[in-house]
């Protein structure tokens, strides 16, 4: 039988920041499949990429973190741990962090909760690593809604990236202008995270979004 793609869209998802602190030092990253799958005891599971930086110091410490984002958070703050990789970005430099009891940082601005969980056990599932883990320090942060997944796209306008469990690839769309009217148009480019737009015709291959610091390969061509 036919996978219809769209009935994955029916699912809700929270959206966290998973952070881990290891011998290899600390890593985080944005995920929306972090969840509790039971209650006594206290356990949850997250399914991770196996390429991303946070995932090895997970699996080498054998434990890790996950806030809980609020409505309020910044698509800079999403930004900075979705489309960026710790193994060249230090994440927490311009985060507000705080320490839980086993000494991992985990992200205490514009977050409702977090979680320390201990690995339990894994499943490799080809791109992604299942990862099940025992609660063992839980703390409500403010009083705040939680955000959504939903919310993070219909509201804030976010995208998904490559790496991320429920990434689909974009149709490719080609429009073709006829020569008078390209003339006549004006192009500039805008974030496809943050929505921030740069009016010029192209952008240098070094360029990064001043407001939420991705590159140019996350920002799309749009006329006006």
């Amino acid at each position: 039988m036919a996978i219809d793609k769209k009935a994955f869209r029916s699912l809700s998802y929270g959206l966290h920041i998973v952070t881990a602190q290891g011998e290899s030092g600390r890593a985080g990253c944005v995920v929306n499949t972090f969840a509790q799958v039971t209650s006594t005891p206290a356990q949850v599971s997250i399914a991770i990429n196996k390429e991303n930086a946070t995932t090895a110091v997970i699996l080498e410490s054998g434990m890790f973190e996950a806030s809980v984002l609020s409505q309020n958070a910044t698509m800079e703050l999403i930004g900075r741990f979705g489309f960026h990789t710790s193994a060249d970005t230090d994440k927490f430099s311009d985060t507000a962090v705080e320490f839980d009891e086993a000494g991992i940082p985990y992200v205490a601005e514009q977050t409702v909760a977090h979680f320390l969980a201990k690995v339990k056990g894994t499943l490799d599932l080809g791109t992604h690593m299942l990862i099940v883990g025992e609660v063992v320090q839980a703390e409500a942060l403010s009083s705040d809604e939680p955000m959504t997944y939903a919310y993070y796209h219909q509201v804030k306008g976010g995208k998904t990236p490559p790496k991320a469990s429920s990434y689909e690839a974009p149709d490719a769309q080609v429009e073709v202008a006829a020569p008078q009217e390209a003339a006549e148009r004006k192009v500039a480019w805008r974030c496809t995270i943050c929505g921030h737009i740069e009016y010029v015709d192209e952008l240098p291959d070094d360029f990064r979004c001043p407001i939420c610091g991705v590159g140019k390969e996350l920002f799309e061509r749009i006329e006006l």
